[in-house]
């Protein structure tokens, strides 16, 4: 991890706030990501990137990443237009005119899959050509508890083989099948003081058996039933061990591991390196180890609370208030060293994608410098919704 002298030095003479990628973490969790995928494919997770030169960077980094699974149709059809292939489109289209621009890209050779998850979603795609992918949930049900998160209705082998017929009635292909296992892949299971860790820790061990029995059952059942599938996907970056152990899975993937912010700090499984952040200016000085940086109110998405606060790591020991948090225009930190007005103050967003949400640039940081400056989708002007 870089330290806050190297990041003052590299960052001098530029204007705050900034966001940026440490080349030399992110390459060592791209080599760390590989290893715990064992010998599977691993298709990348783009919403968690949300930069087309680095998604490049990680697809050049071993032929085994193979494929993106996009968060919006015009993200994939955005991404076919700068040549980039198989594309796995992750949520259900249900919008007609998205539909229709897909099906065309499709008709003219563009590799691009859509999600579904009913025959519902399969009548709005009747004859469009497009290439289907079955959602399976993953999550858990335990007596009183729905340990997962609330996506696919599809949790039995009969749901399954409903949907499959439907995309046959409807003249199309369905070529994978995919479940993330939301509560493995997602959730900490050694975060400090948690009392909880243990249980988590149980639930997911418990979550594990269940779902590998449940997603061969389904793939097996499709096999069966003479459905030619292209892939398995499954995983999550907090989940690549256990989801490449399943036999029924041909690939995983992979996203938040190659900037690794911070709600993947805390999980016994792995560790990854740092790797994004964003750099604000000090504006104030209203008491003895007390400091103001300007803006920093990038709040994760999801279920409120400090979790999706970012955090102020360099230099190192700085701390948010927790009564005040990060501000929109305002975000007081306490540190007892030394900072003068305009030093910058290092920050890691919650989540790894969104980050990109909120600036058009990426500084990639390399050997004590800035090696190069990469637009983002927002920078490029891209807005999926």
């Amino acid at each position: 991890m870089i330290d806050h002298a190297t990041l003052k030095a590299a960052l001098a003479g530029r204007a705050l706030p900034a966001a940026y990628v440490d080349l030399a973490a992110f390459d060592a969790n791209v080599a760390t990501t590989l290893l715990r995928a064992g010998d599977l494919p691993i298709r990348i997770a783009t919403k968690s990137l949300r930069c087309v030169p680095l998604i490049q960077r990680v697809l050049a980094a071993s032929p085994r990443f193979q494929g993106l699974m996009c968060y919006h149709p015009r993200e994939a059809l955005t991404l076919h237009a700068h040549g980039f292939d198989d594309l796995l489109v992750a949520y259900p289209v249900v919008q007609e005119a998205e539909i229709r621009a897909v099906a065309q890209a499709v008709a003219a050779g563009a590799r691009i899959t859509l999600m579904v998850d009913s025959p519902a979603h399969v009548e709005r795609l009747t004859g469009s050509g497009i290439p289907l992918c079955l959602d399976v949930d993953m999550s858990a049900r335990l007596p009183g508890l729905h340990f997962g998160v609330r996506r696919s209705p599809v949790t039995t082998v009969e749901q399954a083989l409903a949907v499959l017929a439907a995309a046959r009635a409807a003249g199309l292909v369905l070529e994978g099948v995919m479940g993330y296992e939301a509560q493995i892949a997602g959730v900490p299971d050694e975060a400090p003081g948690d009392p909880t860790n243990p249980v988590i820790r149980w639930l997911k061990s418990r979550s594990r058996r269940e779902l590998a029995e449940r997603r061969g059952a389904v793939v097996k059942a499709l096999r069966d039933a003479g459905a030619e599938l292209r892939f398995v996907n499954g995983g999550g970056t907090g989940s690549l061990e256990s989801t490449a152990a399943d036999p029924s899975v041909t690939e995983v993937t992979a996203g938040s591991a190659f900037y690794a912010p911070t709600l993947f700090d805390h999980y016994r499984a792995f560790k990854g390196r740092p790797a994004a952040g964003f750099a604000l200016a000090v504006t104030r000085i209203p008491g003895p180890g007390l400091y103001t940086c300007y803006g920093g109110g990038y709040i994760a998405s999801g279920a409120p609370g400090p979790a999706k606060l970012p955090s102020p790591y360099l230099p190192v020991g700085a701390q948010l208030l927790s009564h005040e948090g990060a501000g929109e225009v305002q975000t007081p930190i306490a540190y007892e060293g030394k900072l003068a007005l305009g030093d910058p103050v290092g920050f890691r967003h919650a989540k790894a994608g969104e980050l990109c949400e909120r600036f058009d640039r990426l500084l990639l940081l390399l050997d004590g410098g800035v090696f190069d400056d990469v637009l983002t989708y927002r920078g490029e002007g891209f807005n999926f919704g």
